[in-house]
């Protein structure tokens, strides 16, 4: 038994880095984080909360939702972290399933809290104690009782609660070394938004585990200014979601970072075009790694090793997975993140089966494909969207793109193109047929889109997953 914040924040020196929507800064210690989550953890316990309950929070990236995380993991709790670009219908479902009992949410999100009718009390962050002189009593945790509740992206249906245990915490330690490399003192900046899995790992606990300081913006992505913040607080360690790394660089946004070490990407692939462009201007190479909400980090591109275009790596060090019909199949037990089970529904037995598609080359190497349920059949070929997505964004004219099917009545289905264009570029059936010829001219001819629609923008989660189930 044993408490993961009593223990990580024993540490001292510098924690946190905090970067406001205003522009403000303020460097946090280990110490002044322990006082602060000490004093909530007071606050917390005097609403009568015990282990095992649940506590919500609807925070953007600031150190409140860093302390709130850490005093529900002291005391027991488990902690439902949300994305502040929930909706009351969102919050309604999680709420409906979820027995929730304490909210702490920033004021910003009253009114999407209160549309959601919670029925339980509410912390408000502007509100929130500095320090106590009765802390409660740390309580131990068993490395398999809940600590974290996280809803999956919901790219396929509704998004379903995962629960993880409190060795999901410690279990970051792998990731963290072979994946992000990160080493003591550096600077980790995480761009995912709370509520989503990457943030409840990446964005401190994994840094600090390895002795690193972690940086938190509250604020919403803008190109350039993401290049100015990473130069500014010398940023050794960037995690962004590929969607970040692809507008920085079709909006001619980026530039050098001379104290960048380590660059990596989850969630989809990146195309080679993109690739290479920040490769040849930072001199670092993105490095795509892998993993579930359910299941945490699993493959990455190692450090120290050149990176393979595409590639989302090899297993993490004892990490047991294979291909099987072409899907990704895992063995659990050799997964330290690997998560308890659905709300109220426990984890399989046996090996995991992904419901992702993929393929390893003669090294090992594995290649995202997509899901299951994404491959395009098309007269008898297998075609995966992401050969055609890359193909769309080598074209000038492509901001983004996705390729789905559609159904014909001859083919069965066909490849149907999905298009934001760049300012400047005008929708139309000659820029369609431009863009067919041009995916004919990249990548073998059958996969090129029959169809292509042109659209503002692409739907996707809060975490940057492109939604293929709302465009079929």
């Amino acid at each position: 038994m044993s408490n993961f914040a009593a223990r990580i924040l024993q540490a001292d020196g510098l924690a946190l880095i905090e970067r406001t929507r205003s522009g403000e800064r303020r460097e946090w210690t280990f110490p002044q984080v322990r006082e602060r989550v000490e004093a909530l953890a007071r606050a917390l316990d005097d609403l009568g909360l015990r282990g095992g309950d649940v506590v919500l929070t609807l925070i953007g990236n600031r150190p409140a939702w860093v302390f709130t995380m850490l005093a529900a993991f002291r005391q027991g709790y488990v902690v439902l972290p949300c994305n502040e670009q929930l909706r009351a219908k969102d919050l309604r479902q999680r709420l409906g399933t979820v027995p929730v009992c304490a909210v702490v949410a920033d004021p910003r999100n009253r009114a999407e809290l209160e549309a959601a009718r919670v029925d339980c009390p509410v912390l408000w962050t502007d509100e929130l104690p500095e320090h106590t002189d009765a802390a409660p009593a740390v309580v131990a945790t068993g490395l398999d009782e809940p600590a974290l509740m996280t809803f999956t992206s919901g790219t396929s249906g509704l998004p379903k609660c995962v629960v993880h245990a409190h060795r999901y915490l410690w279990g970051q330690r792998l990731q963290g070394r072979h994946w992000m490399d990160v080493r003591s003192g550096d600077r980790v900046w995480c761009t995912a938004a709370s509520g989503w899995s990457k943030s409840a790992r990446n964005a401190f606990i994994a840094p600090w585990l390895q002795g690193a300081a972690a940086v938190l913006h509250d604020g919403r992505f803008d190109a350039q200014e993401r290049m100015h913040l990473l130069a500014e607080e010398r940023v050794d360690v960037l995690c962004m979601a590929p969607t970040e790394y692809r507008v920085i660089v079709k909006r001619d946004a980026l530039r050098p970072t001379p104290t960048l070490r380590s660059c990596l990407a989850a969630g989809e692939a990146l195309n080679p075009e993109i690739l290479r462009v920040w490769s040849e201007t930072t001199g670092v190479e993105i490095r795509d790694g892998y993993g579930q909400t359910e299941t945490g980090q699993i493959t990455a591109m190692p450090a120290g090793v050149p990176a393979r275009p595409g590639s989302m790596g090899r297993p993490l060090p004892g990490v047991r997975c294979w291909i099987e019909d072409g899907e990704l199949v895992l063995d659990p037990s050799t997964v330290p993140t690997f998560f308890l089970g659905y709300h109220d529904h426990p984890a399989p037995v046996g090996p995991w089966r992904t419901g992702d598609r993929v393929h390893a080359d003669e090294d090992g190497y594995l290649y995202f494909e997509g899901r299951a349920d994404d491959v395009i059949v098309s007269a008898g070929y297998r075609i995966g969207p992401f050969e055609v997505e890359s193909a769309l964004l080598e074209h000038p004219a492509v901001a983004d793109a996705a390729a789905v099917a559609a159904p014909d009545s001859e083919r069965g289905s066909i490849v149907r193109a999905v298009v934001v264009l760049r300012d400047g570029f005008a929708a139309g059936p000659d820029l369609a047929r431009e863009l067919q010829e041009h995916v004919k001219g990249i990548t073998a001819p059958y996969k090129y889109p029959r169809r292509v629609d042109f659209v503002d923008a692409l739907p996707r989660t809060v975490s940057g997953k492109l939604r293929r189930s709302a465009l079929r």
